[in-house]
C-alpha cells in the first residue's frame, strides 16, 4: 500500500489574508493605472487642438522652415529638429560600445575584463541623469581651465552625456540576446569549423538582431525624454535650429520645462501643451514598434 501524503491545513485566517492582498494589490494597480490614465488624458485633452502648422512653424511657411530658409520665432520645429539631431548623436556614440560591451560580456564571462567591466555598466545603469549632466558640465568647466579655454556646452556634450546613460540599455539587451541562443546552435557552429569571433559575427549576431533593434529603439524613446542632462550641457530656448556639433540647440523636453515654468501668456501655455504631446506620440511610437518587435521574436522562437 502507498502512503498517501497528508492534505494541507486549511486556515480561513489565511484565506482571508490571502483574499485582501489580493484586492489591495487590485486596488494599487487600478489607483496608479488611472492616474497615468487621467495625466495622458489631460495632456490629450489640451494638446490635440494646438497640433497644426503654426504650432510647428508658427507664421514661417512650412517647406521653408524645413529647408532652414527662413528663421521659425514662435514654433517648436527646432526644437523637434534639435531633439532628432540629439538622439541621432546619442545613439552613433553609444550603439558600437553598447553593443560591443555586451557581445564581451556574453562570450567572455571569465575574463578579467568582463569582471570588471560587468560591475561597471549596473553602476552605470543605476546613475541619475541630473549627476550625469553635472559630469558634463564639470567637463566643460575643467576643459576651459586646461586646455581649451573655447570649450562649452554643445549638442555634442549633450550626446556624449545621454549616450553614458543608454549605453547600459544596448550592453544588457545585447549580453541577454546572446545568452538566450540554444546550446545546439552553438554546436553547430563549432561544428562548421568557426572560431568564436567567426561564430558571433555570422551566427550569432544575426540570430540575435531582433533583440538587439528592440533595445536600440527602447533607448532611443529614453535619450528624447532627458531634460535634466540636456538642460546642463547644451540646450537653450532660442538657438533656433541645430548648426551644429558644437554648437547649443533646442529640445523638446528643455522647450516643455522652460515655457512651463515661465510662460506669460495663454499661448505659450497652449504650445507646452502641443510639445507634450509632440513628444508623447513619438516616445509611444518608439516603445510600439519596440514591443512589436519582441513580441514577433517571441513568436519565432
Amino acid at each position: 500500500m502507498t502512503k498517501q501524503e497528508p492534505k494541507p491545513s486549511y486556515s480561513p485566517r489565511r484565506s482571508c489574508r490571502t483574499h485582501w492582498l489580493q484586492v489591495y494589490a487590485l486596488a494599487c494597480a487600478c489607483f496608479f493605472t488611472s492616474l497615468v490614465g487621467l495625466c495622458l488624458a489631460y495632456i490629450i485633452y489640451r494638446g490635440s487642438p494646438t497640433l497644426s502648422t503654426s504650432l510647428f512653424f508658427g507664421d514661417t511657411a512650412p517647406l521653408a522652415a524645413i529647408l532652414g530658409r527662413q528663421p521659425i520665432w514662435d514654433g517648436i520645429w527646432p526644437a523637434c529638429a534639435g531633439t532628432l539631431s540629439l538622439v541621432a548623436t546619442s545613439l552613433a556614440l553609444a550603439i558600437p560600445p553598447g553593443v560591443a560591451a555586451g557581445i564581451y560580456l556574453a562570450e567572455f564571462p571569465k575574463s578579467w575584463l568582463s569582471r570588471c567591466v560587468g560591475p561597471a555598466i549596473d553602476i552605470l545603469a543605476g546613475i541619475p541623469s541630473i549627476l550625469m549632466g553635472l559630469f558634463g558640465f564639470t567637463l566643460i568647466i575643467t576643459l576651459r581651465s586646461l586646455t581649451l579655454p573655447t570649450a562649452n556646452t554643445s549638442l555634442l556634450l549633450s550626446g556624449l552625456c545621454i549616450a553614458m546613460l543608454i549605453l547600459p540599455y544596448l550592453a544588457s539587451t545585447t549580453r541577454t540576446a546572446l545568452l538566450a541562443i540554444p546550446s545546439q546552435l552553438r554546436l553547430t557552429a563549432n561544428s562548421l569549423g568557426f572560431n568564436q569571433w567567426q561564430a558571433i559575427y555570422r551566427i550569432y549576431l544575426p540570430r540575435c538582431k531582433t533583440a538587439i533593434i528592440s533595445g536600440i529603439m527602447l533607448a532611443t524613446g529614453r535619450a528624447a525624454e532627458d531634460t535634466a542632462v540636456i538642460m546642463l550641457t547644451g540646450a537653450v530656448a532660442n538657438a533656433g535650429m541645430p548648426a551644429g556639433l558644437l554648437e547649443r540647440y533646442e529640445a523638446l523636453p528643455f522647450t516643455i520645462y522652460y515655457y512651463s515654468s515661465q510662460y506669460q501668456s495663454q499661448q505659450e501655455l497652449n504650445m507646452v501643451f502641443g510639445a507634450a504631446l509632440t513628444l508623447l506620440i513619438f516616445t509611444t511610437t518608439i516603445f510600439t514598434i519596440a514591443g512589436k518587435i519582441i513580441s514577433n521574436q517571441h513568436d519565432t522562437f
